[in-house]
């Protein structure tokens, strides 16, 4: 399976200066081979294949010898992004959506490299890059398996990091028959199915002020100016801080469900549809929900777990005795049955038939392994 391990780069002053005119070519890579294959088209009704934008690119080197300060596969890794766009592109419209055609990127807008094989390598010194020497990295933990791609990325506050895209071999843990249904809301972050719950950390609405107070002051920043540049870094940075609590906590929760419990069922949900109500929509986005059901995915991936994503629909709502519809509002916390008498917990009911539906999907190949207990 592939990893990604993140290690924080530590460029000098020139060397920061080299990695941002080496994204900002590689940005005009990707807007020269995307309006390429657009004039094409349009003008001739041509498709113009991957590798024949490749092959452009010593002739752009002609006309513009800056990009010779860029390593080659990193260029090709841009002609191969473009690529993938009208991939996707084409992909959703075969399946009936509405997708957006494949967009050209404004300054600041590209913020990432990749060196798809070769040209990189890490020594005593840091890493070495191609093109741009060796830069010191903070390697906070080893990297494990067999590196097949680094890609040097730029956040919103300017930070650099560099990620080792790993092939691994899954370590296993110990086999666990313990099951768990989980149940996502506001009120509680989680729900399990043995009535545990995990509290909502709210990140965002703990930095709400202070994130309102300094988009206050870059609204009154002179477009432009060196000060708003400033007051806009001032933002990203609680940005940043928010996402990297909430990651965190996501790391951890996930961690120690998967340590925990051989099957975990969790909700399949539609962020974009749960984000068209107005009213919870940033309790919603606060919460990220899918960002841990990723990291539950993965982390069950190499331990060696199961995780089942079920259908959510009536999970609510059907008694997890006696299965009978009970219809009731958001605002009603408490399932209470008129059929069995039930009366539990609204979010608990739910986790307990998330649960359900998670071991009747088990496949065939699953059920070999010993039953599941359930607590």
């Amino acid at each position: 399976m592939r990893l990604t391990f993140q290690y924080r780069l530590l460029p000098s002053k020139s060397q920061r200066t080299k990695l941002n005119q080496t994204l900002e070519l590689c940005r005009w890579v990707y807007n020269e081979t995307l309006a390429t294959r657009k004039n094409a088209w349009e003008q001739a009704q041509k498709s113009i294949a991957h590798y024949d934008t490749i092959k452009m690119l010593p002739g752009w080197k002609e006309t513009n010898p800056e990009l010779r300060q860029v390593y080659s596969q990193v260029l090709q890794e841009v002609c191969t992004r473009v690529d993938l766009a009208f991939q996707a592109f084409f992909r959703r419209i075969k399946a009936g959506e509405q997708p957006g055609y494949p967009r050209f990127k404004g300054f600041g807008r590209y913020d990432s490299f990749t060196y798809p094989q070769t040209g990189f390598e890490l020594t005593e010194a840091g890493l070495k890059l191609s093109k741009l020497g060796i830069v010191k990295v903070i390697l906070h933990r080893p990297i494990c398996g067999k590196v097949k791609t680094l890609n040097i990325r730029r956040d919103a506050v300017g930070n650099w990091y560099a990620n080792f895209s790993c092939e691994v071999e899954p370590e296993p843990l110990p086999q666990n028959e313990k099951a768990v249904g989980i149940d996502v809301g506001l009120e509680s972050f989680a729900t399990l199915s043995n009535s545990e719950k995990v509290p909502n950390p709210r990140f965002f609405r703990k930095d709400e002020k202070a994130l309102a107070r300094a988009q206050h002051r870059l609204s009154k920043a002179e477009q432009g100016t060196p000060e708003r540049a400033k007051r806009r870094k001032v933002v990203a940075h609680i940005h940043k801080k928010i996402a990297n609590r909430r990651k965190d906590f996501a790391h951890k929760l996930s961690r120690q469900l998967v340590n925990e419990y051989g099957l975990i069922a969790l909700e399949k949900l539609n962020g974009k549809n749960m984000l068209q109500n107005h009213h919870l929509a940033k309790s919603i986005s606060d919460a990220a929900w899918h960002q841990l059901a990723q990291y539950i995915q993965y982390k069950a991936e190499e331990a060696g777990r199961e995780c089942v994503l079920v259908d959510p629909r009536n999970t609510s709502k059907r008694c997890s005795r006696c299965s009978t519809l009970v219809e009731k509002s958001l605002s009603v916390r408490v399932h209470k049955c008129p059929v069995c008498g039930l009366e539990i917990d609204r979010d608990e009911n739910a986790a307990i038939n998330i649960l359900a539906l998670g071991l009747q999907g088990l496949s065939e190949s699953s059920r070999s392994h010993p039953v599941y207990g359930v607590e």
